[in-house]
């Protein structure tokens, strides 16, 4: 029974002071207003963090080069990062999987992890998009100065923001479209005088290769956010840990084979030599020495291989004719 903002308990009859709502409200308000504070600050400090580690990589980048050039591979660069993103991937699936309820899916399950696999195939596209855009930003270090590629990068914002409206038919404010706007005349006031002089080894001008790379650089990654943004989002039932494993997995492998690709095509002509040598080797009989267009192939081969390791000696700088 209540009177007067008293309780009385039928029982017992003991009193107790009901508080009024105003006062319930305003301690509900000071724990939002709390846990609003604490939201915001985490936020700004992720943003902060953020725009900092974004800003260092083109610089860092640029710190590493030795006369203009990289003195190591860019991809074995990319896979360590993604293979020290599996780890972290990894680490973190444990953690939540340990903050699991009774009765929930078990993220570690054999059967919970190839059931998620096969339904986060699609990521392998985006994963694709990414080991080509990470090697990108190591080479669009050789044609422009860090300022540039960051303001590059920026155009990102724009072709994501297109592909958005006419792929997933999302909507836009006029204040979005203003600063889109002024992002893309910034980046053009920027570039009016960042033009690259020379030829390249193929012959053609250097302006040109920036250009298309500049256009690989802008548009891969565009591609690769929104596709997978509707990769994750058409899997709502897997975990976002998974995910990430599977995403930063694919990477790892795709970054590997672009490893294995280019070893064989810097070592593809000592391949090659060896294996015309062992096909000498083992096809051609002892003893039988006969021309034929095999043998014929197989000394032109040895032949080039012997000029192209020959290194010239004093003597051999000498000139034919008496001087």
């Amino acid at each position: 029974m209540q009177r007067n903002g008293v309780m009385e308990c039928s029982v017992c009859r003991s009193r107790l002071v009901v508080p009024s709502p105003r006062s319930v409200s305003r301690a509900y308000d000071k724990h939002r207003s709390k846990i609003s504070s604490k939201f915001r600050a985490r936020n700004v400090l992720l943003v902060v963090g953020d725009c900092i580690l974004v800003g260092l990589q083109p610089i860092l980048v640029f710190m590493s080069k030795v006369d203009g050039k990289f003195q190591f591979s860019p991809i074995s660069v990319n896979f360590l990062t993604e293979v020290m993103k599996v780890i972290f991937a990894i680490v973190m699936l444990i953690i939540q999987s340990r903050k699991q309820k009774v009765g929930e899916k078990p993220l570690l399950a054999r059967s919970t992890f190839i059931q998620a696999a096969r339904n986060n195939v699609l990521l392998a596209v985006p994963a694709l998009l990414y080991a080509i855009n990470n090697y990108l930003k190591f080479i669009m270090q050789l044609y422009f100065n860090p300022s540039t590629v960051k303001m590059l990068s920026n155009l990102k914002v724009l072709v994501i923001a297109v592909l958005l409206k006419f792929i997933m038919r999302r909507r836009f404010s006029v204040i979005q479209w203003e600063a889109l706007a002024l992002l893309l005349i910034g980046i053009s006031i920027n570039q009016l005088k960042t033009v690259p002089a020379g030829n390249t080894a193929f012959g053609l001008p250097v302006t040109a290769i920036a250009y298309i790379y500049t256009l690989i650089f802008v548009t891969v990654p565009s591609m690769a956010s929104v596709y997978n943004e509707y990769a994750l989002k058409s899997q709502y039932d897997t975990s976002i840990y998974l995910q990430n494993l599977f995403l930063y997995g694919y990477g790892a492998i795709f970054n590997f084979l672009g490893i294995l690709g280019t070893a064989l095509f810097q070592e593809g002509g000592t391949i090659l030599y060896d294996i015309v040598m062992l096909y000498k080797l083992l096809c051609q009989p002892k003893g039988h020495e006969y021309n034929s267009p095999e043998s014929s192939f197989v000394n032109m081969t040895a032949g080039a291989a012997d000029d192209a390791s020959h290194r010239i000696g004093n003597d051999e700088r000498q000139p034919l004719l008496p001087t």
